[in-house]
């Protein structure tokens, strides 16, 4: 479960970055929501999904995780000729990502006594706000309110669906029947 989550991760932001760098700035808002709800609202459950899995190496295997994207990212972006500006998205999505990762992981750790569906959600929440200012602050179409809000809230919005599709897999249901021995960790 862990390979499969890891992989679908990456895909997730590689997938998302080449395309804001494809579509360019005249429909980069627009394509940017369809991303947070698809891509980075399955990257936030899966980031949380990860927690549980490593435990002792989190903070090492996050931060490979996300450096690995933005560089595959930039990489196939050069490699497919997608746009200019494939490398600013690329970093601006590994800080953005970094900073989301990093607050929704203290609390999801705050909510280490709660259901997984609690703390899935709540530090969704958390990540999806810091992940969209911090994004948007550093993309290179512009800064907008409207567009940071408005991806804030597909990203909460893609979260929920994704955790209920990630709840009910099979890696995930051993976890679930065994979070208090995990919380205890």
């Amino acid at each position: 479960m862990k390979a499969v989550l890891v992989g679908a991760y990456l895909a997730a932001i590689v997938a998302a970055n080449l395309i804001l760098a494809l579509v360019g700035s005249a429909d980069a808002a627009e394509w940017a929501v369809y991303n947070a709800f698809l891509f980075v609202g399955f990257d936030l459950v899966s980031r949380d999904a990860l927690h549980d899995y490593w435990r002792g190496h989190l903070l090492r295997n996050m931060a490979a995780l996300i450096a690995a994207g933005s560089l595959c990212s930039y990489v196939f972006g050069l490699w497919l000729g997608v746009g200019p500006d494939v490398g600013r998205i690329a970093l601006a999505s590994c800080i953005a990502f970094a900073c989301a990762a990093t607050t929704d992981a203290l609390v999801y750790q705050h909510f280490h006594e709660k259901p997984w569906m609690t703390r899935v959600n709540w530090s969704n929440i958390a990540g999806a706000a810091v992940d969209s200012l911090v994004f948007i602050a550093l993309w290179p179409f512009g800064f907008s309110f409207f567009v940071a809000f408005t991806l804030f809230a597909a990203k909460v919005a893609g979260g929920v669906v994704w955790s209920f599709v990630i709840q009910i897999s099979p890696g995930q249901e051993w976890t679930l029947r065994n979070r208090r021995l995990w919380s205890r960790a």
